[in-house]
């Protein structure tokens, strides 16, 4: 007997679009007083979530991972803003996400749901493809249906836009539904989830953490930044690899298996990823804007010396992938052996959601 796998018929259409796909993430994060701990957890997971983001791919290809955050509720934003901050534009700069991120600060105020749910279908810059896949996550703890918008009005614009608003209550499963959590992610096609953002998220340290961390080193020496940023930009990079060993060893690991992958690129500074995204850029760039290494270079010579730290990065990046099979298997093996129960903070509720989501679409 013949077997036949029939895709359903969205996907086969999708088949015909040769567009490289987006996957757009946005955030909301409750930043009032009581949200420490789900600020913590965020930094605990943020690297766990974009690497199972950065895995997806569409008919083999990677998709264009692109990342933006609010944080609504605090009492030091003005109340004529409905207490709404905007941290992020939808942005493929994972070194400004972290920073984003590890910069929030927590403060009493009113969480308005709705208010910072329609400010981010609004003003950020969505796909118009229904078939990106695109997704907000809001966290918080008080009612949903506080402040002078409307949770329908939201769930009708994430409709038309084909975005999904799933929403993670930090508290009792229960006592989130009654203050209607589980309603606005009904109404705008998401996930309901409850946590307990006050504890701590559950990790294992492996054999492999050392060595990735090492690879990261060499990583790090193959991104030769040029022009005006090219100081503050690299900086920068090395400033978040020491926000995630803040965090955690596992944290860190996390970090750099991110970097590892086609996700985490730097056009913008870096002359290696700037080579990749445009072969003619190495013709233009004035002497004074190459790195100290490159100055006085021919454009053979430049070519050259780009080509090198190319192959070193992709050698490093290949064994990282090694390392990666290797840690995932580690931690599977002793999740199973420990009998550990698996529960949901902030960085499970995310990855599990969008990896559903993205099934949907036909990602892989």
């Amino acid at each position: 007997m013949r077997h036949y796998f029939i895709l359903p018929l969205f996907c086969v259409l999708s088949f015909l679009s040769l567009a490289q796909r987006k996957v757009q993430l946005v955030i909301l994060f409750d930043t009032s007083n009581s949200m420490d701990g789900l600020i913590n957890q965020a930094k605990a997971r943020i690297w766990n979530i974009v690497n199972e983001a950065s895995t997806f791919t569409y008919q083999g290809a990677p998709v264009m991972l692109e990342i933006a955050m609010y944080d609504y509720g605090n009492s030091s934003l003005s109340p004529s803003s409905n207490y709404i901050r905007k941290q992020l534009d939808f942005s493929q700069d994972l070194d400004l996400v972290s920073e984003k991120l590890f910069g929030l600060r927590t403060s009493g105020g009113d969480e308005y749901c709705g208010a910072v749910l329609v400010e981010s279908l609004t003003n950020l810059t969505w796909s118009s493809d229904p078939k990106d896949l695109k997704l907000i996550y809001i966290a918080g703890n008080e009612s949903y249906k506080q402040g002078p918008v409307s949770i329908q009005s939201a769930c009708k614009l994430a409709t038309d836009k084909n975005v999904c608003i799933s929403s993670i209550f930090c508290g009792d499963r229960l006592q989130g539904i009654n203050l209607g959590w589980k309603t606005g992610a009904d109404c705008g096609n998401g996930d309901y989830f409850n946590i307990n953002s006050n504890e701590q998220v559950q990790q294992i340290a492996t054999p492999f953490d050392d060595q990735i961390i090492e690879q990261n080193r060499l990583l790090n020496d193959t991104y030769i930044g040029f022009g005006a940023t090219a100081i503050e930009s690299k900086s920068k990079q090395l400033s978040q690899d020491q926000n995630a060993l803040g965090v955690s060893k596992a944290v860190e690991t996390e970090r750099y298996l991110v970097k590892s992958k086609s996700s985490y690129k730097n056009e913008k500074w870096d002359i290696v990823d700037a080579n990749k995204a445009d072969s003619t850029r190495l013709r233009t760039l004035k002497d004074e804007e190459l790195p100290q290494e490159m100055k006085g270079m021919n454009l053979e010579q430049r070519e050259a010396f780009v080509q090198q730290k190319t192959k070193e990065r992709e050698a490093i990046q290949k064994e990282m992938a090694r390392l990666e099979v290797e840690r995932s298997k580690y931690i599977e093996q002793e999740t199973l052996k420990n009998n550990q129960q698996k529960t949901d903070d902030f960085g499970t509720a995310v990855a599990a959601s969008m990896k559903a989501k993205a099934k949907a679409l036909c990602f892989e």
